[in-house]
């Protein structure tokens, strides 16, 4: 973890060991009032199958959570942290929990975790692998007003081309749309908001073969807003930004003049 300030000074605030600290923290992280940053890892931690931690201001890592692997609590969490006014972090695994997937020895279709200002954990949402819904939730949540929870998934759904879910406070997951492949597929970035309560979001494959951007409606109509075809980019990685005037920007993981990615912007 680093910090670069604005003469452009980078400072290592904590490098990780490889082992009970974690490994590998591939998302962004999160603060608090008192200005500690929570995070995750993929790795490491006491089982190998990834931790949430914390690092204070004087550089103090601690360990909060070690996921316990593929027959447990969740394997291998990818995307960012989402904190409550509470102070409770939420978040995904992409393996483990429940479910009946198989994956290379990494068993499980993904959770959905709670873990509050004591550390502890609660799986909200264990992923079955049944044919409508999702698998492998790779992006991070984000919260609506009422406390719900919304995200997309990899793989699953009705065509096996990823979802869109809502998962509310009781614990009970909906899927509001699945992608069946000509209308994007393969989501791995998370949504954001408008106004109106419209998601947007990207899907890494579809369409032409190279992702898309898309828009869900709150009656769950989705409309693709644009598919990439190679030379405007291709795999859009990351999630989207969102300004005041409701134009969209993001990146790609490839195409471009030079296939070595892009970045753009998008007026829906």
């Amino acid at each position: 973890m680093f910090k670069l300030d604005k003469t452009g000074k980078e400072t290592v605030l904590y490098s990780f060991a490889g082992g009970s600290d974690g490994e590998n923290p591939v998302a962004g992280l999160v603060w608090d009032a008192k200005g500690n940053l929570y995070g995750i890892t993929s790795l490491g931690g006491a089982s190998g199958y990834g931790t949430v931690f914390k690092l204070d201001k004087a550089g103090k890592e601690t360990v909060l959570h070690s996921f316990t692997g593929p027959a447990g609590d969740g394997a291998e969490p990818m995307a960012g942290l989402t904190r409550d006014a509470k102070g409770n972090l939420y978040g995904t695994t992409v393996y483990g929990g429940s479910g009946t997937c198989k994956n290379g020895g990494l068993d499980g279709c993904g959770t959905v975790f709670k873990l509050d200002k004591t550390s502890k954990e609660t799986v909200l949402y264990s992923f079955p692998g049944t044919e409508s819904d999702g698998t492998y939730p790779d992006a991070g949540l984000v919260p609506d007003a009422a406390g719900n929870l919304y995200d997309t998934t990899f793989g699953g759904g009705a065509s096996g081309a990823g979802t869109v879910f809502k998962l509310d406070k009781t614990g009970k997951e909906t899927v509001l749309y699945s992608f069946d492949g000509a209308d994007g597929a393969n989501p791995v970035a998370g949504l954001v908001w408008d106004a109106k309560g419209n998601l947007y979001g990207t899907t890494y494959n579809g369409a032409s073969g190279y992702g898309t951007v898309f828009k869900l409606e709150k009656t769950g109509k989705e409309t693709v807003l644009h598919s990439f075809v190679g030379t405007d980019g291709a795999y859009p990685y990351a999630g989207l930004v969102r300004d005041a005037k409701g134009k969209l920007y993001g990146t790609t993981y490839l195409g471009g003049s030079s296939d070595r990615g892009t970045v753009w912007k998008l007026t829906p």
